[in-house]
């Protein structure tokens, strides 16, 4: 059986690491904006408005 080696690893995988450091970035700006979005309806729901100044 051939064990890929060190260098040939990293060379073939590093679009495989991009992906998912895309994918992992992608899924924390989602989650975030959930976050902001549910923060919103709870504070509005509540009555904490900004108002207008």
């Amino acid at each position: 059986m051939h064990k890929p080696t060190r260098a040939s690893r990293e060379k073939s995988g590093w679009p495989a690491r991009l992906a998912w450091l895309l994918a992992i970035w992608a899924a924390s700006i989602a989650v975030l904006a959930i976050v902001a979005y549910v923060l919103r309806v709870v504070m509005e729901s509540l009555g904490m408005t900004a108002g207008s100044a």
